[in-house]
């Protein structure tokens, strides 16, 4: 089942009812340090539209901003952009302390605590989408995992909490912490161990700091049975924030199969002396060498640590295999599966029975609902990919794709967007895109601007890239009878390929649902389909110097740029649909064919023999005589003004396959979070909740490690080629002119400057990106606001959804809040050297 995004939620603000203190008001007056059950709210059905697009509207935000600050009473009433009106309404906890009502379905809640003086609480709540405290947003548990505790600080007299809920329920209370800095063991990601095996592997656990302060000089020590102790060094823990962190594990596991316990150890570094302040046990699972087992590594996109699943391949013995399809190869083949949403990438593996020939690894999406495979699920599946290729010694030419239901999704989505990375693709229960299965809807006539937006979103759409799977062979699986994702979805792929592919094989099983298992046969039919294996069985991807044509499309170069010998190396028009269709004549060292929206192309010249002259010829202009590259192997290919020649690479400085937009393409190499601190009391006070609230939302969906620090600790150097994430604008945040004193778009109080257009007001929001100064792949991205409003606006811009996106540069109003797109004031892409000159922009 594939996750689907509500509207607005729920606004819990602790309030007085009808004049007079609520009960759980006056109940709670007083109390210190003891567990608050929170059980009297007033709640409003929803008041605007959130869902998979870059541009939300939210009236109750939009009253705030206009100046209604204080909290609201029963009977009091909201106006829609529409002239429609929402009432506030009292609502009773039920006995178990859930709230429960029609307008939890995309409404707010509103409750409120006194205390008698100032004191740090942990917040436990499910069932909503994110809460403000006091003000400052904090990161929600919509699924209702409960592994969600939030330090939070509450101030002497009334605290309010105000949440955004939308699936019908809510849950919350506050609880004291047990300790200033602590462990919380509800969302660990752990390896398993096999038996006898050596091996250093890393696990990830929660630290919660429940103090005012920034703390450092921490350590995890890891104890394992028999005696061995591994200690981690961790960077500094943000004041009243959660961050998942990983530990080292060293050691040989047990000969025996089972569990091994751990005892995790959190230290601080205290008056020159190493103080113990929380330790946590743990165990690990203890696998046999052919059992389905979890393998962890720290990812490159944000140096968190993830696991993917395997289930290895029970290999025939050496006498059988002249019998088998392997055909006598050395080498296993890999088959990468996808889950579908809720599903753990464990139970993916395990739905398997173990191939004689290959190795079922199973990446995570970095959450069983995460993104949908697009976006930092699909840079999971690719380092995933790569990895297990690695260590597992896989045949390289012998590489699969499947998946289920959302991860059906992401076997069309990867499989069209890294064609020559898989010889066949097996979609089962799989739905199109965000286009065809209620996500992201595209407006029927758009203006300029939403035009803008959805090219954003370009990587998207699957049905662009079509012909893409040309080069691979498919299998389509779907239950007749699914409720789920609809056969349509698999029926219109059916028809879409009949056009043009002469490699695919559907079925469709009658009267079957979403999941299935019709066979006596070890794991489940609509997965571990016999015929499925079948086809890849027959599929091998040739070598690059096999392949004589290659006809490619990229939506986005910095997503997916190359097939076999060709790559796009920039485009046109950015995030358009970029096309290649080039024959290589091998004897008459000649490349012939068309491109679309392609700037810049580069050609792997190394299938032919070094020496001699190449040719060129595309849209029918013939480039002869071309020398052989003196250094490598490629060759660079320039287009403007509709003439080609061959060039020079080009500088490193310009946009890139390593280093593009759009905006989301920020959040990637191990990035930073840096918040301002040197502007107003009422500024500083905006910017680093708004960084810790983005490390906990990308925490939650992303099972992200993100480190958040003030712009006085940001170093250049000691963080040269991580990507940086700046909170704030020029006048507050001193990292900016570090990094971006020379850039063309600025913002100061009051005003954001896009080259020579002003925009003016303190409800301005603006994000972007640019490369980041003496680095050849880090990128600067800015989270950006002109005052109060502006912030306001940006708390809840949805940039870790799958689905929504923002160009290069995007300048919003709080109008967008009231009036929807028509609140975006500009938005756009940099020209090719990052520069306005060649920019795309709409600017109102």
């Amino acid at each position: 089942m594939r996750q689907k995004i509500g509207i607005a939620g729920i606004f819990v603000l602790g309030l007085a009812l009808s004049g007079g203190a609520s009960a759980q008001e006056k109940a709670d007056k007083g109390t210190e340090n003891k567990e608050i059950v929170l059980r009297e709210a007033i709640v409003i059905p929803s008041v605007g539209r959130y869902g998979r697009t870059g541009i939300y509207e939210d009236a109750l935000l939009a009253q705030r901003i206009a100046g209604k600050r204080e909290m609201p009473q029963v009977g009091e009433k909201i106006v829609l952009p529409d002239g429609k009106t929402r009432l506030w309404k009292s609502l009773s906890a039920d006995k178990d302390g859930v709230f429960q009502d029609a307008a939890l379905n995309g409404g707010y809640v509103a409750m409120s605590v006194s205390v008698a003086s100032p004191q740090f609480m942990i917040l436990e709540a499910t069932g909503h989408t994110m809460v403000y405290v006091n003000g400052e947003p904090r990161i929600g548990d919509p699924y209702s995992t409960s592994y969600v505790r939030l330090p939070v600080t509450l101030k002497a007299g009334k605290n309010e909490l105000l949440f955004s809920v939308g699936r019908g329920r809510l849950q919350a209370r506050l609880t004291p912490p047990k300790a200033s800095l602590m462990l919380s063991t509800g969302d660990l990601t752990l390896p398993d161990f096999v038996v006898g095996e050596r091996d250093t592997q890393w696990g990830g656990v929660i630290v919660l700091n429940a103090t005012g302060q920034q703390q450092n000089e921490l350590v995890l020590r890891v104890k394992r049975e028999g005696g061995r102790t591994t200690q981690t060094s961790l960077s500094g823990l943000s004041p009243t924030s959660l961050r998942k962190v990983g530990f080292r594990i060293e050691g040989v596991a047990s000969d025996k199969p089972g569990e091994e316990s751990l005892l995790l150890e959190l230290a601080q570094k205290q008056n020159g002396a190493w103080k113990t302040l929380d330790t946590a046990s743990i165990k690990v699972r203890v696998r046999k060498p052919e059992e389905t087992r979890k393998r962890t590594f720290l990812s490159e996109i944000d140096g968190s640590v993830q696991y993917y699943a395997v289930n290895p391949a029970r290999l025939l013995p050496k006498k059988d295999l002249a019998k088998a399809s392997t055909k006598n190869t050395p080498l296993p083949a890999l088959f990468l599966s996808l889950h579908g949403a809720s599903v753990e990438a464990l139970g993916q593996a395990d739905a398997y029975a173990a191939k004689s020939w290959g190795h079922i690894v199973a990446p995570t999406n970095r959450r069983p609902y995460g993104f949908d495979w697009e976006d930092w699920g699909r840079q999971d599946a690719l380092e995933v990919l790569h990895l297990a290729q690695k260590t597992l010694k896989t045949d390289p030419r012998r590489v699969y794709l499947t998946g289920h239901s959302m991860g059906g999704h992401g076997t069309w989505q990867i499989g069209a967007t890294f064609p020559d990375q898989f010889a066949a693709i097996a979609p089962s229960a799989g739905w199109i895109s965000f286009l065809s299965y209620g996500g992201a809807p595209r407006p029927e006539n758009p203006d300029a601007i939403q035009t803008m937006l959805t090219r954003s979103t370009a990587s998207s759409d699957t049905l662009a890239m079509l012909h893409n799977y040309a080069m691979q062979g498919v299998y389509i699986l779907h239950g007749g009878a699914d409720d789920n994702v609809p056969a349509s979805e698999a029926r219109t792929m059916r028809e879409q390929l009949s056009a043009f592919h002469h490699d695919f094989e559907y079925f469709e099983q009658p009267g079957a649902g979403h999941w299935w298992d019709i066979s006596d046969e070890p794991g489940a039919d609509c997965v571990d389909w016999r015929p499925i294996f079948d086809l890849f069985s027959r599929h091998t991807l040739p070598t690059p110097e096999s392949v004589r044509y290659v006809d490619f499309t990229t939506a986005n170069p910095a997503v997916s740029s190359r097939c076999f010998w060709a790559t796009v190396e920039a485009q046109e028009k950015d995030l358009l649909p970029s096309r290649i269709q080039i024959q290589l004549d091998f004897y008459k060292r000649r490349f012939v064919g068309k491109t679309e929206n392609i700037s810049r192309l580069s050609l792997d010249v190394s299938p032919l023999e070094k020496g001699g002259m190449l040719s060129v010829e595309l849209e029918g202009q013939k480039l002869e005589n071309i020398s052989y590259p003196s250094s490598g192997s490629r060759l660079t290919l320039w287009r403007k003004k509709g003439t080609w020649t061959v060039g020079l690479p080009a500088p490193a400085a310009w946009k890139s396959p390593q280093r593009s937009g759009p905006f989301k393409m920020a959040f990637g190499h191990r990035m930073l979070f840096v918040y301002g601190t040197k502007g107003t009391s009422e500024e500083n006070a905006r910017s680093f909740p708004k960084a810790r609230f983005d490390a906990e939302t990308f925490w939650y969906r992303g099972n992200g490690s993100i480190e958040v620090i003030a712009d006085t600790a940001f170093s250049p150097k000691a963080t040269q080629d991580r990507n940086v994430i700046l909170y704030g604008n020029s006048d507050n945040n001193a990292a900016w002119n570090l990094l971006l004193v020379d850039c063309p778009i600025q913002v100061k109080r009051g005003s954001v400057q896009v080259g020579t257009q002003t925009y003016t007001g303190e409800d301005l929001a603006c994000l972007f990106l640019r490369p980041r100064p003496g680095s050849e792949t880090a990128l600067v991205g800015v989270v950006s606001a002109t005052g109060e409003a502006g912030w306001t606006v940006a708390e809840r811009l949805p940039y870790f959804v799958s689905g929504a996106g923002y160009p290069d540069v995007t300048v919003i109003s709080a109008e967008m809040l009231s009036q929807g797109v028509k609140g975006i004031r500009a938005t756009g892409f940099f020209g090719p050297d990052w520069s306005l000159k060649g920019a795309d922009f709409v600017l109102k």
